[in-house]
């Protein structure tokens, strides 16, 4: 634990005027990022008496072990930099909201030739037009299947669509009329895209003048005694009512606005967002957060705008934002929001009338949120703490293992020998901090010996990481480099190793470790037979209860090692038994290998042109067509195939996906 006079910069130091602070602990990790009208003003009030300062701010303080900021010019640029920040460094002390679930929206591929109608998952992508988020994916397919009756626009995957132009058949849906079919020709790409328009406007609350304007073709098809017509108009008109009855009006005035309410305690706090456009409720979504820094309702609520509307641009921000408390600096979030929409944007607290109902409305379902996240966390935090205390306690560990890492070993008889490395803190997976090796030190198969080199190479580079910070000093004393705080991939060390396997093993990652001075990491192996926990030195295993939670982390940790090896080890042996003549070819990458074989049509016409035809590709040079043409004259043609029904022989004439093989084998 840090004293935070020991950093603590002298007052003529910092300058008097708008910035972003940085808090970085001993390994250089940015734990904490802040912004402030006065950059003086606002460090000082951390660097006073610790007992005086409120618990968390106190911990994130000792836990720190120097500060530095970066000046701006103006406070929309300091939160603009603080939102860029904790998004690229993401600090352990900032409020991070986290989704409870993926919400999917409903989607138009407007990027593409002929648009698309899906249900979309995950990160906006540009040129789609993005619906919702809505709470469940069938409520996009039953409005969906409603709308596509007024408005045909296509929903089949790229496959289908190749498919239906070349066999020259629509699929069921353009016979049953819900895709007007442009994959057989039956409209012009001008056409569909007017659709897939129409589209968009009416789910974008512009509802009314498409209304009138299909009961106006109806009256005159019903006139003119085309009762066919005006029958499907009447019913493509119901259709679109039961539609938008599925949003039912919240307000009257067709506002397009988001409603933002938030419901907390001392120790969490949970946000929804209501989406209301056109005066109906188009998409909801809630997040729930640690309150790990020092924070109030105005404080979550700057955050909660930062994350909604930080990747956000044009119409995705609407003209009202309701909010139950406005934060510090409204008028540089007011800027904010408006820079990113194009034009101005109310950030306002509702007072009366159905604004006021309708947040009441919201703030019920945070509070609703709030508790149902209690009630499974407070299962899931004893668990896992009763775990940890548990290995800690058979291992005769000094304190709870909050970092465990997993290595495990696989291999193919032998062949494409690859280990794994899994994180789990505090009893949970950390996928972003997984790693992969690759056996590079002997060929064949050599359990122990792989383990040796993999735990090696990992702690090597956590004492490179160390000796740039100038925590480690190296015999050759080399100086230490300067670190920009980014998360590194072997920075932090864990409190516990765990192994895949048994006493052999568990001796070999412990010995790496001797070998290079790491003397405070406690090793375990878990071997699958008898799931027997080995500690190195020992003759007999430690033996957990089978209902411990303990043993239970344990076999998840080593479970998940063993399925991010395997999954490694099949992609890698996947990639060489697909590999083809033109992935042997040095500097040959992906884009020249496919422009190669899209010149030539296949391999097999690639290998009889000269080397002036091969330098007719755009891109390929001489000495590329030299090394192109030499490398296949080295490789074997595959042999023929044959047609077993007929004996006839088949000539390679297919073009083929450059490094795909056939299948009747790879040509080496």
């Amino acid at each position: 634990m840090a004293d935070p006079s020991s950093y603590r910069p002298k007052p003529g130091q910092i300058p008097d005027s708008p910035g972003v602070y940085k808090f970085r602990d001993e390994h250089r990790r940015v734990i904490y990022v802040g912004k402030a009208k006065s950059l003086r003003q606002r460090l000082a009030s951390y660097f006073q008496d610790v007992a005086g300062l409120h618990p968390r701010t106190a911990t994130m303080v000792t836990t720190a072990a120097s500060v530095e900021w970066t000046v701006v010019s103006t406070e929309v640029e300091a939160l603009q930099l603080e939102y860029s920040w904790i998004k690229e460094f993401d600090p352990r002390f900032n409020v991070k909201y986290r989704d409870d679930k993926s919400y999917p929206s409903l989607a138009v591929t407007l990027n593409e030739e002929y648009p698309r109608v899906q249900v979309m998952r995950g990160p906006k992508k540009k040129g789609v037009r993005y619906f919702g988020p809505y709470g469940h994916a069938w409520a996009i397919r039953e409005t969906v299947d409603l709308m596509l009756r007024v408005f045909p626009v296509r929903t089949c995957s790229a496959g289908v669509f190749k498919r239906s132009a070349q066999i020259g058949r629509p699929c069921l849906l353009g016979y049953i009329g819900k895709c007007s079919a442009p994959c057989v020709g039956r409209v012009t790409p001008e056409e569909h895209r007017e659709l897939a328009e129409d589209f968009c406007d009416f789910m974008a609350g512009r509802t009314g003048t498409y209304l009138s304007r299909l009961e106006k073709e109806m009256h005159i098809a019903a006139e003119d005694m085309e009762y066919e017509k005006a029958a499907r108009l009447r019913d493509d008109i119901g259709a679109l009512r039961r539609a938008m009855e599925k949003n039912a009006v919240v307000l009257a005035d067709a506002t397009d606005a988001d409603l933002i309410a938030v419901a907390e305690d001392e120790l969490e706090a949970a946000v929804q967002i209501f989406h209301v456009r056109g005066g109906r409720v188009r998409g909801q979504r809630g997040w729930v957060t640690d309150k790990v820094e020092a924070v109030d309702t105005a404080g979550l609520v700057e955050h909660a705008l930062q994350q909604l509307y930080g990747e956000e641009k044009g119409e995705a921000v609407p003209k009202e934002v309701l909010v139950p408390a406005l934060p510090e600096d409204t008028p540089a979030l007011n800027q904010w929001l408006a820079d990113r929409r194009g034009s101005q944007v109310s950030l306002r607290i509702p007072q009366r009338g159905d604004k006021k109902a309708l947040m009441e409305t919201v703030h019920r379902n945070a509070l609703q949120s709030l508790a149902l996240h209690k009630t499974r966390r407070a299962s899931d935090l004893t668990t896992r703490s009763r775990a940890l205390e548990e290995i800690a306690q058979a291992l005769e560990l000094d304190s709870a293992p909050l970092r465990i890492e997993c290595f495990d070993i696989s291999h193919l008889q032998g062949d494409d020998v690859v280990a794994s490395m899994v994180v789990f803190e505090d009893g949970l997976a950390r996928k972003g901090e997984y790693r992969r090796f690759q056996i590079k030190s002997f060929e064949g198969q050599d359990d122990v010996r792989s383990m040796h080199e993999v735990v090696s190479r990992r702690f090597r580079r956590y004492l490179q990481e160390k000796l740039k910070t100038g925590e480690w000093e190296a015999e050759d004393g080399q100086a230490p480099e300067e670190d920009d705080g980014r998360p590194k991939r072997f920075a932090y060390p864990p409190q516990l190793i765990v192994v895949d396997g048994g006493q052999p093993q568990v001796a070999a990652a412990k010995r790496a470790l001797e070998e290079l001075g790491v003397d405070d990491v406690a090793v375990c192996g878990l071997a699958k037979r008898l799931e027997e926990v080995w500690l190195p030195g020992e003759d007999d295993p430690v033996v957990l209860p089978r209902t411990s939670e303990g043993l239970y982390l344990l076999q998840r940790v080593r479970d998940e090692a063993h399925r991010f090896a395997i999954q490694y080890q099949r992609n890698k042996r996947g990639k060489r038994l697909k590999s083809g003549p033109l992935d042997v070819v040095p500097g040959l990458g992906e884009s020249r290998k496919q422009a190669l074989i899209k010149h030539f049509g296949s391999v097999k016409k690639l290998r009889q042109a000269t080397i002036d035809q091969i330098c007719e590709v755009p891109g390929i040079g001489r000495k590329t067509a030299e090394t192109v043409a030499a490398a296949l004259a080295q490789a074997v043609p595959a042999g023929p195939a044959v047609n077993t029904a007929t004996g006839e022989i088949i000539e390679d004439e297919t073009p083929a996906p450059a490094g795909a093989s056939s299948e009747r084998g790879t040509e080496q």
